[in-house]
């Protein structure tokens, strides 16, 4: 009989989001290796793409309580999920989940281990529970650290979930995190540290490399000979936006424009100061079908990341990997020793602002687009795609999870 591994994440395929992405390739993996995979998820709900649906249509197996779908011969539960405005709403929405998913995988026979990302931290004491009462091993993957993450550091909810934290990490048969600083952070609440292992993030290159290149609509992507600056993803509270408007206002002069393609809580506050101020060089859209993101990327000359100073140490963008992929450089803004600047940062693909000044780290970007080259931007690309062809393809990441799961069992 086959091992079975249970993949419980808050998000998976068909949702449209950086996690669901990469958790499918993890799920692809395993079964390629030998195993029966099932997943625990949510119905879509963070970005629906309508074509994917359709790809992978979701059907009711318990009118109410759960649907299901198949993910390339993988089986799929979905618990209903909504982004509900309303925070009660969204808070009742999370505990159904807990308790649904929960009775679901109680129901789940012959696990062998349970894997899941972070976030939510919840899921990780979930699944200790599950993997107690079904004598199965726990891995728990820190792709954000919680709850350092929030924006309160003390009080008695926070040392509850500091509590939970460290149970979760000391718990498990193994923890994985993306990178050396989130190592370095947490390394220290560990019992055991051989618990802990380093996994980067991966990009999928089939999709995400420089040859694969269609025609955009022109009406949305104009052709012109401006150098052109563009973020596709989350417009949210992990990247700080205020640098991006006033670089805006500060290059407005040169033949440069700003295209920030994606939904989120930051969005309308873009619109705001492009109308208020003017900005008629950034161009704010919406989300676009992933299969376009390459030749998006390649429409690119320069992809900017911003990372908000509250989130810049617990986080890091899996976007990133995407752009090296497709031969584009990046303009980083963050603080030193952060996750993005740490990997960035020896392989000479990325213009990195580290200024904390806000008046001189805008300065310093404006020089820099006054003056880089496109041989130079087109250089740093190059850089940026070889490391990835190194050391993280999906292919290479991937198999270390297979590897650890298989020294754990």
């Amino acid at each position: 009989m086959s091992k079975k591994v249970l993949i419980h994440s808050l998000i998976f395929s068909p949702d449209g989001v950086s996690t669901a992405y990469l958790y499918n390739d993890i799920a692809l993996r395993f079964q390629k290796e030998g195993y029966e995979v099932v997943v625990l998820s949510t119905t879509p709900h963070f970005n629906v793409v309508e074509e994917q649906l359709a790809k992978q249509p979701l059907k009711w197996k318990i009118p109410g309580i759960y649907k299901e779908s198949d993910f390339h011969g993988i089986k799929v539960m979905h618990v209903p999920q909504k982004k509900f405005k309303s925070t009660a709403l969204r808070i009742l929405g999370f505990v159904y989940w807990h308790i649904i998913s929960f009775l679901l995988g109680l129901c789940i026979r012959n696990v062998s281990v349970i894997v899941s990302p972070s976030p939510p931290l919840s899921i990780g004491m979930l699944n200790l529970i599950l993997g107690k009462l079904k004598g199965c091993k726990v891995i728990y993957n820190v792709q954000e650290i919680y709850p350092d993450i929030l924006k309160k550091k003390t009080g008695p909810i926070i040392a509850c979930l500091k509590k939970v934290e460290r149970c979760i990490y000391n718990k498990s048969a193994a923890i994985t995190t993306i990178d050396d600083v989130f190592y370095n952070t947490i390394v220290s609440r560990f019992e055991d540290p051989n618990k802990l292992h380093i996994i980067p993030n991966f990009v999928d290159t089939d999709l995400y490399n420089p040859t694969n290149v269609e025609p955009l609509d022109e009406n949305i992507f104009p052709k012109t000979d401006s150098l052109k600056l563009l973020y596709a993803g989350n417009i949210g509270h992990a990247q700080d936006w205020r640098p991006l408007v006033a670089l805006v206002e500060k290059t407005k002069d040169l033949n440069v424009e700003y295209f920030v393609i994606g939904m989120g809580v930051q969005r309308s506050y873009l619109e705001q100061q492009k109308a208020e101020k003017g900005l008629d060089k950034l161009h704010v859209l919406d989300y676009q079908p992933r299969h376009l993101m390459p030749s998006i990327l390649a429409y690119s000359d320069v992809q900017f990341i911003f990372m908000a100073p509250e989130m810049e140490m617990m986080g890091f963008p899996s976007k990133v990997y995407t752009i090296m992929a497709c031969e584009r450089p990046l303009l980083i803004c963050s603080g030193d020793k952060t996750p993005i600047v740490n990997f960035t940062k020896d392989y000479n693909c990325a213009k990195l602002i580290t200024e904390k000044d806000f008046d001189k780290k805008v300065d310093e970007m404006a020089q820099w687009l006054a003056s880089v080259s496109r041989e130079e931007l087109q250089k740093m690309g190059r850089n940026g795609y070889y490391v990835i062809q190194r050391y993280y393809t999906k292919e290479k990441v991937t198999k270390q999870y297979v590897d650890l799961v298989n020294k754990i069992l």
